[in-house]
This record gives C-alpha cells, structure tokens and sequence, in this order.
C-alpha cells in the first residue's frame, strides 16, 4: 500500500468521524426538545457507517483489492426507539394524564460517544501526520 493511499483512508475516517461528531452536537443540543416541526419529540440522530473501496485499490494488485478499505457515512437516520414518557402536568406538551414526551437521548451515552469520535478522529489525524513524515523521509533518502 502506498503513502497516499494511506492517506485517502485516513481521510475518509476523517470525513465520517466529522458527520458521527455533527449529529452527536444535535443530539446534545436537543435534549430537552418536546416539539419539532414533524411533530412530536425531537428523534435521536444516529450514524451508519459503511466501508468504502472508492479508489483506494485502484494501484494495488488484484489480491488486495478486497483488503483495502475506507469508510463513509452510509446514511444518518433518526432513532427508533419511542421517546421517554415523563410525569411533568405543568409542561405545555403535557398529555391530559400529565406526561411529556421527551427525546431519548442519554446524556452519559452521548458523551461518551462523542469521546469515542474524538479520540478516533485524533488518530486518524495522528495516521496522515505520520504518513506525510514517512513521505518527506522517503524524499530525503533521494537526495
């Protein structure tokens, strides 16, 4: 695998680590958010990753071909899961018996969701700043 192929991957991590991290601000953002324009509770924004081969083998042998991959957002789709009944009557989304529908969205699971896309964006930025340094060396060895 060569120095730039490496680098098209990290960047495609890069680029799916950006929109994971995106939706997770919304998520965080929205936590308390009773009513949206489609009505109802706001929904859980969740991120679907994919691999991606888009070009990344084009220089390598045909054995490899299948063994190099990136990633991409496949799609951002809204959660499933029903929202989180709470017992509030003074709210004014309050059902006649009293209860909010409210997002469900966890707090600790977000934030750790969003650490976890932090550090792999870190990486992946560790992975292209190590590839460029191994491109220049490769340079000075032609000196």
């Amino acid at each position: 695998m060569d120095i730039f192929t490496t680098m098209k991957i990290s960047a495609s991590a890069l680029k799916a680590q950006r929109v994971r991290m995106n939706a997770i601000s919304s998520n965080l953002a929205n936590i308390e958010t009773t009513r949206t324009p489609d009505g109802g509770p706001y929904r859980k924004r969740e991120v679907v990753f994919q691999s991606s081969t888009d070009g990344f083998a084009r220089a390598l042998d045909n054995q490899m071909h299948d063994a190099v991959q990136g990633v991409k957002v496949a799609q951002v789709q809204a959660s499933t899961l029903p929202p989180r009944m709470v017992y509030d009557p003074s709210h004014p989304d309050a059902d006649e018996n009293g209860q909010v529908a409210m997002p469900n969205i966890s707090l600790v699971e977000e934030t750790a969701d969003m650490m976890s896309a932090s550090r792999a964006y870190e990486t992946n930025v560790t992975v292209v700043k190590s590839a460029k340094r191994m491109a220049l060396k490769a340079l000075e060895i032609g000196k």
